[in-house]
């Protein structure tokens, strides 16, 4: 083995997980909102989670480790917390961001005995670029004052300080900052830079004074699309930076992409290093190299941050041999993005299949992969013979694995039909045919598909796991709560039930475990919002579906009730965003795969007489590529596996679907191409505005606006519902618009659902 020594090579992490090993910040953040906690008890959960943090990469030898990644719920609302630009409806107490007033921006505040005007509904939320996480939507006004208005990086950075570890603070930068914003009135975010500069130059003096050498400012921005504007906007912070604070190191940190035209920019900055997402963006290591001035660092971004699949070192090593050759002393190997989307620990999985282990790497195994990176970079190759040659076991392990591949799949694959894809009859000779099978009123009412997952429920489904209680104990106990849901439905009067969901863990991770090609864990967690946390399934395989998957429950609700009940799936493009995604195969292949899974249970369920479908597609916008010359072949794919999934059916089935969390006015094309009959949406958090776009756009089939929001305990009033469905009516056909909750309604109450529910349905009744 070649061996290869270069000037000592740094290592970084971008960010860490904050959940903790035993999902501590969920349990402490929650039990704070039931009042079970103190504000100081909080505060010191969130410090125990962040010691334990930075030792494990003070431990794996990471040199540069990051501080104010931590959040109790959102970074870029910690950021609007810092800046001072909290929403007018949100009062802080003077001089400071209380912790009630941060979660009544995330959570909103809910009515106190009627008094109205104690009912506040929270910030918007939406994607975080292209991934399943949700950040909390800065609210600009036209003549917004910033002002520095929280500590929290400053005593961060000293916790750290005192545990004898000096870190690199995380940033979002300005510019990325305002661009994540929503304007209140017409005026670009843009215009807000130079009255927020001030107040970044007084936080990065700060951060300096505490001893700080260096700040991470996060820019993922730059892997996108960026107007002119956005390019003097970067200019004019960094160089401001650069005459204010002109000792302090700054690392641009890019990420999700490649920066493509923006690299020339990055180039130009006055800041001490420029990050590149080696993961998604290669083959930009040259060109980087080329035009970024010698004297600047990089930041070379190899160990993916977003998927659990081992690093092939030898490949890595291959790749940045070159670079680092050219530019010794002035590389730092690092992880991709923040390892905010990655498990924690694989050691935590116990019963993990043995080859599967061998493939896996989850954030402890990625900062570990770093270091060794950075060492037979540094030390050279001979220094860690034994764990290279382990790893090139490991990765040729899964590249022969027979696991992989299933002849049969691959066949049924390659013999998809164009006419797979299509409806038997356009949407406007399907929907009479439907609204007669159904027997529908203006304005139906319906939920997105899952009630409130009570400690009741999760305690059986863990029994049965566990085996603590036998199939026909915990299947009696599910029909219970079925009959239960619907019972509680029809008392409420909405008009298309849906049997709860009682029995799923997880949108996704239910049906991937009824799928063959998946794989599970059991500590696997990720953070999606909040307290919100997922465990992603894998996918390692081809995937086929061996039996039904929800057939015998819908059909069980559907014998309890004249009333039509909705088959509740998952699509096959959010199957396949909400899961870790195999890294051999095209994307769009293993799309492919799954939509014939789902088009089986589609297919089933209507055999056995449920006339109402749906199949979500919440990630569908998500997986927009962030730069638009890319984005066609994306959606012709994704929506093409949709179509294939849903457009099996006759005209008497009506197809739904659900999407949540994004932007869609720029893919309304392509969401008509779906041709779903009813496409529910959340609109709630931004007051009916998405619906602006489907109307000038003339949408031609159904919608459901989402008429409250679910994320916040607040129960709306039915004023509000009906302003909201008056103003959808003007915007859209009367006929064409149904009424629901924004979302799934797993993470509420019982007693808010009803009362939330009971005003949807009045609601809609006084508009009929």
């Amino acid at each position: 083995m070649a061996s290869h020594r270069f000037e000592r090579v740094e290592s970084a992490v971008l960010g860490f997980p904050r959940i903790g090993h035993g999902r501590q910040l969920k349990k402490a953040t929650e039990d704070y909102w039931k009042g079970r906690l103190s504000e100081v008890d909080l505060h010191s959960a969130g410090r125990a989670i962040r010691e334990t943090n930075w030792r494990l990469q003070k431990n794996a030898g990471i040199d540069h480790i990051p501080s104010n990644d931590f959040s109790f719920y959102d970074q870029t609302l910690d950021m609007t917390s810092l800046v001072g630009a909290l929403p007018r409806r949100f009062k802080a107490k003077e001089g400071t961001s209380d912790l009630d007033t941060y979660f009544a921006m995330a959570r909103g505040v809910q009515e106190k005995e009627g008094i109205r005007r104690d009912a506040v509904p929270a910030m918007e939320m939406t994607k975080w670029f292209d991934t399943n996480y949700h950040y909390l939507v800065p609210e600009f006004e036209k003549k917004q004052a910033f002002k520095l208005l929280s500590e929290k990086p400053f005593l961060e950075f000293e916790e750290a300080k005192k545990l004898g570890i000096l870190t690199r603070p995380v940033l979002i930068g300005p510019v990325t900052y305002l661009l994540l914003g929503k304007p209140e009135g017409n005026f670009p975010v843009l215009s807000l830079l130079e009255s927020l500069l001030p107040v970044y130059v007084e936080i990065l003096r700060r951060l300096k004074a505490q001893g700080a050498r260096s700040v991470q400012m996060d820019e993922p921005a730059l892997a996108t699309d960026l107007p002119l504007e956005a390019h003097r906007a970067f200019k004019r912070s960094y160089r401001f930076f650069a005459g204010e604070v002109p000792s302090l190191s700054l690392m641009l940190t890019p990420y999700f992409g490649a920066l493509g035209p923006n690299l020339k920019l990055a180039a130009s900055l006055p800041v001490a290093g420029v990050h590149l997402d080696l993961v998604r963006a290669p083959r930009e290591l040259k060109s980087a190299s080329r035009l970024l001035p010698a004297e600047m660092g990089l930041s070379l971004g190899i160990v993916d941050g977003r998927n659990i699949w081992k690093n092939d070192l030898r490949r890595s090593l291959d790749l940045l041999k070159p670079v680092i050759k050219k530019r010794p002393g002035r590389c730092i190997v690092a992880g991709s993005c923040s390892f905010l989307h990655s498990p924690l620990d694989l050691k935590l999985e116990k019963r993990l299949d043995a080859d599967l282990r061998r493939w896996f790497s989850f954030s402890l195994q990625k900062i570990q992969e770093i270091h060794l990176l950075q060492s037979a970079l540094t030390l050279g190759e001979a220094s860690v013979s034994a764990e290279l040659a382990q790893n090139r076991k490991d990765i040729l392990s899964r590249m022969k694995s027979p696991r992989i591949h299933t002849k049969s799949v691959q066949k049924r694959q390659a013999e998809i039909r164009p006419s797979d894809l299509e409806r038997k009859a356009r949407f406007k000779l399907r929907r009479p045919i439907q609204r007669k099978a159904l027997n529908l009123p203006c304005f139906p009412t319906t939920t997105i598909g899952s009630f409130p997952q009570t400690q009741e429920v999760r305690k059986a489904r863990a029994d049965f796991k566990k085996g603590v209680w036998s199939e026909s104990r915990y299947k009696t106990f599910l029909e219970e709560t079925i009959k239960e849901v619907v019972r509680i439905q029809e008392e409420i009067g909405l008009d298309v039930l849906v049997h709860g969901e009682p029995e799923r863990n997880d949108m996704v991770e239910y049906f991937g475990e009824m799928l063959d090609g998946f794989a599970f864990t059991q500590e696997g967690w990720v953070q999606s919002y909040g307290t919100r946390c997922v465990k992603p399934p894998v996918i390692y395989g081809d995937v086929s579906r061996p039996a039904a998957m929800t057939l015998d429950w819908i059909k069980y609700a559907q014998s309890l009730t004249r009333k039509p009940v909705k088959g509740m799936l998952t699509g096959p493009i959010t199957i396949l965003q909400w899961s870790f995604v195999r890294d051999d195969q095209p994307r769009s292949a293993t799309a492919r795969q799954i939509a014939l899974a789902v088009r089986d249970e589609v297919l089933d369920l209507e055999k056995n007489g449920i006339r109402a479908i749906q199949i979500d597609e919440p990630a569908l916008r998500e997986g927009l590529p962030l730069r638009k010359k890319d984005r066609a072949a994306y959606l012709r794919w994704a929506v093409d596996a949709f179509r294939l999934a849903a457009n099996g059916v006759r005209n008497e089935t009506q197809i739904h679907t659900h999407m949540c969390y994004g932007e869609f006015n720029d893919i309304l094309s392509d969401i008509a191409r779906m041709d779903a009959d009813v496409i529910s949406l959340e609109t709630s958090r931004s007051q009916m505005e998405l619906l602006k776009g489907f109307a000038k756009f003339r949408y031609p089939n159904e919608i459901g606006p989402g008429v409250y929001d679910i994320h916040s305990p607040r129960v709306p009033r039915a004023g509000e519902i009906k302003g909201l469905l008056q103003k959808a009516s003007r915007l859209l056909p009367r006929e064409h618009l149904w009424v629901n909750p924004d979302c799934g309604l797993k993470t509420r109450r019982w007693e808010e659902t009803k009362l939330s529910l009971k005003v949807m349905v009045e609601a809609a009744r006084n508009l009929r």
